[in-house]
């Protein structure tokens, strides 16, 4: 279009066509630490294949056209089908070629966590939509091992690095995807409250068959091909049952799809609403530990919340950094104005904290057999949870500002990342849980919270900021049980400041610990608003660069 009454200038398209890998050093450097360098290669490869135009393109359609309901056919038979645009199908199918979904639990060498994750980081900051069905399959797998029945039907398809997106029962497929569905409308979080029941097919229950009736408020990915749904039995309370889309007759399994959920962000993926009509399920562990038995994939997937909200913090500080250093405004470009290099510092040291807290964890998931790391796994993934995926939703809008009007309108991703990121914060568990959570595994194990706290210590060295923020973690957990319930929210903001920090200060340069050190944990008036920073206690030009080098 030729405008009349002026030339298009000083505007600049957000950044594609270039490696998410090869432009991450602290990726690169946190595989090195995880003997996980064997994964580069690919990682690599996927690195620039999720950077390439085409596919921030199909991220673009895929949340632009959303999934449909179909319930029923012209005939008017239910088919209780979900239609998906071919952008959705294209991204899944990259994810599922990668390997990504069965790599932890496939493949025995080091790093294999942290490679996994590093895929997780990579994806999530082109398309986070198409990580809630690959996240909740790989999640269930840990559990799904403890049967060895199904498991051995499963496994296969389970491990597959194929794609097969067809509506049919299992043993016709070449992969399985499986979801998850917990909560009720009178419930929410609190999972004992669910009024769905499970009826035994026989005396004690055949075989472990039950007959499934009630419903579920959030039901993630209605078209997987089984889902973990947590039901209460008459005499045994809430148990887990594996709830397959087909029946082992071949039958559709009368799991009526009420409506998909009109969400604020996750657009490209399908969440809803359901009835269990007498729905066929095989009972998972033990009667009456359902909770306990799906809380093992909650577990994991809420790793995977902290790690996707990792990367929506990379993305939005990757797109706000390549604009500012090209947008001029009052006589120079916004990257070498102080006041917005005080933004941008800001979220870079944010999102290597994120990344590091994230890598850190993977390693505790890896060597779960070891206290030290137990205690990692257990006390502060729900902490990072909590804080990460908290940040991405404020440091988000931070971004979004940075192109001013441009990043609120809809033509281009920032709008995306700042409507995704409240998701991670409330699924699987929203914060106030989360923080519970956390207060719950340290007054319930002690010597583990003490052995975090020593390790904590050892890498603090001898930084007097560090130091007093573990001293005051220790006072903070000696509080009568109700007195820090309630001082739940700045419990576990400490605990995850102060394990970033250690991080930072044992696995970055010195300027990056400095600087979050000195922001996060040496400054009261830290955390009001991005970009309140003492620039002249931290080498600013330094953190940019390393940011994104060039």
């Amino acid at each position: 279009m030729n405008w009349q009454t002026h030339e298009v200038s000083n505007q600049y398209d957000e950044l594609a066509d270039y490696n998410l890998l090869g432009s991450d050093l602290a990726l690169g450097e946190a595989l090195a630490r995880a003997e996980a360098v064997w994964a580069e290669p690919r990682l690599l490869d996927y690195g620039a294949l999720l950077g390439s135009a085409e596919t921030f393109e199909l991220a673009e359609q895929a949340n632009h056209f959303p999934p449909q309901l179909r319930a029923f056919d012209r005939r008017g038979r239910r088919v209780e089908q979900v239609d998906f645009h071919p952008a959705w199908h294209r991204l899944l199918a990259q994810y599922r070629g990668q390997g990504l979904v069965s790599l932890p639990f496939e493949d025995a060498r080091p790093g294999r966590w942290s490679a996994t994750l590093a895929g997780i980081y990579l994806h999530g900051q082109v398309e986070a939509g198409t990580l809630c069905p690959a996240t909740m399959t790989q999640a269930c797998i840990p559990v799904l091992r403890k049967e060895p029945e199904l498991w051995a039907r499963l496994r296969d398809k389970l491990f597959s690095h194929d794609y097969d997106s067809r509506d049919l029962p299992l043993e016709q497929k070449a992969c399985a995807w499986i979801g998850m569905g917990m909560t009720e409308k009178q419930g929410g979080s609190d999972v004992r409250a669910n009024a769905t029941r499970a009826t035994p097919l026989g005396p004690g229950g055949r075989g472990g068959e039950y007959l499934l009736r009630g419903h579920k408020w959030f039901f993630s990915a209605p078209m997987s091909d089984a889902h973990l749904v947590v039901a209460q039995l008459a005499d045994g309370g809430p148990s887990c049952f594996y709830v397959p889309r087909w029946r082992p007759d071949g039958s559709r399994n009368p799991v009526a799809i009420q409506r998909l959920k009109d969400k604020v962000g996750n657009r490209s993926n399908s969440s809803s609403e359901v009835e269990f009509q007498d729905a066929w399920g095989m009972l998972l562990g033990e009667p009456g530990r359902g909770i306990s038995t799906i809380i093992e994939m909650a577990t994991h997937t809420r790793l995977n919340c902290v790690i996707g909200s990792a990367a929506l913090l990379r993305q939005a500080l990757v797109q706000a950094l390549v604009y500012a250093r090209r947008r001029m405004a009052f006589g120079k470009v916004l990257a070498e104005q102080p006041i917005m290099r005080s933004v941008l510092a800001d979220l870079a040291l944010e999102s290597e904290a994120a990344l590091l807290l994230a890598m850190r964890l993977a390693q505790a998931f890896e060597r779960d057999d070891d206290p030290l790391q137990r205690a990692w796994k257990r006390i502060v993934t729900p902490a990072a949870k909590f804080w990460v995926c908290k940040r991405a939703v404020e440091l988000s809008g931070e971004a979004m500002e940075v192109f001013g009007g441009n990043g609120y309108v809809d033509a281009g991703p920032m709008a995306r990342l700042f409507r995704e990121a409240p998701v991670n914060s409330i699924w699987e568990g929203s914060g106030n849980v989360m923080c519970l959570d956390v207060i719950r595994a340290v007054l319930r194990e002690p010597d583990a919270w003490q052995t975090l706290l020593d390790e904590l210590a050892g890498l603090a060295g001898d930084e007097a900021a560090l130091l007093a923020a573990i001293q005051s973690l220790r006072a903070l957990a000696q509080a009568a049980p109700d007195q820090l319930e309630a001082q739940g929210r700045r419990f576990a903001q400490q605990l995850a400041l102060t394990a970033q920090g250690c991080l930072l200060r044992s696995q970055s340069p010195a300027f990056m610990a400095d600087g979050f050190i000195a922001s996060r944990l040496a400054d009261a008036q830290w955390g009001r608003v991005v970009g309140v920073l003492e620039v002249g206690r931290m080498d600013v030009g330094s953190i940019l660069r390393r940011a994104l080098p060039g």
